[in-house]
């Protein structure tokens, strides 16, 4: 069955590598771009099963417009992609008010701003995909990438209550969180930085500011390969909640989970040891 997608941040990494994808599947793509959708439609050659809708994730009017242009256009929508989003390179403490909200405007409630807008579709038709992306950073932290990581945490844990949520109604949730793949996410037009700097984070988030543009366009993942494995994703039967795509992601969800167990297991006597005595919550033996 041909299925209609609705893919955010299309212009450009892992957005654009999906809806290709899609279209070369036999599907048909709403794709959201926030400007110069004339671009995305060079990109993908005009293709007759392409929507591409400007909107900007963080404006709630605008998504809502966008969601519904693309049911008029193909009356109905199957698999959503939220994979709009960006980086920002900082020190926790040099992020200032202003910068922080941002990044969570863009990553975290631009999210559940598509999400709101689309479920009631899905609902309706009792079936459908939301495919949330976050990334290796949203399992582990990183000197530098800490607040970026905490809007990919956030994004873990909304799909995890979306998914115990939308179970019952037939809409299938999956979180993918890539590792480092060869997009543009680590180049410096990509990213952004705060602009303060405090010198005594220099030998953590500064040595990572020295090294993420030699490593731009040297990740090992390939965009492509990701997008074939969403198309699977798209299609399977029994679909993961969770997702790590990489090596490097794996072993991000592997090293996180050992610090874990390790600590609560130190702590356990700790850990065990507030609640109430059986005889002052009223329990007998």
């Amino acid at each position: 069955m041909q299925k209609v997608w609705f893919v955010t941040g299309a212009s450009k990494g892992f957005g654009l590598e999906i809806a290709k994808a899609a279209l070369a599947s036999g599907d048909q793509v709403v794709a959201t771009v926030r400007s110069q959708p004339e671009q995305l439609a060079v990109a993908l050659h005009n293709h007759p099963d392409m929507c591409i809708v400007q909107m900007d994730v963080t404006e709630e009017d605008q998504v809502q417009a966008a969601v519904k242009q693309g049911v008029a256009r193909f009356g109905r929508l199957d698999v959503l992609v939220n994979n709009a989003g960006f980086g920002m390179l900082t020190a926790i403490e040099e992020a200032s008010d202003a910068e922080v909200r941002k990044q969570y405007d863009t990553n975290v409630f631009g999210l559940l701003n598509v999400t709101r807008a689309v479920l009631p579709y899905l609902r309706q038709q009792k079936s459908g995909r939301v495919i949330n992306i976050s990334s290796l950073f949203g399992y582990d932290a990183i000197p530098g990438w800490g607040l970026y990581g905490s809007t990919k945490f956030a994004v873990e844990g909304l799909s995890k209550g979306l998914a115990i949520e939308l179970a019952p109604l037939g809409i299938h949730v999956t979180v993918v969180a890539p590792g480092l793949f060869t997009t543009d996410f680590l180049s410096t037009e990509s990213y952004t930085a705060a602009e303060t700097i405090i010198a005594d984070y220099q030998e953590t988030v500064g040595l990572m500011r020295r090294r993420v543009d030699a490593l731009h366009g040297h990740q090992p993942g390939d965009p492509k390969k990701l997008a074939q494995v969403i198309i699977q994703l798209a299609n399977a039967k029994n679909s993961p909640l969770h997702l790590p795509l990489g090596k490097d992601a794996i072993a991000s969800y592997r090293n996180n989970a050992a610090k874990m167990a390790k600590e609560i297991e130190a702590w356990l006597p700790v850990s065990t040891s507030t609640d109430h005595d059986l005889a002052l919550s009223g329990y007998s033996a």
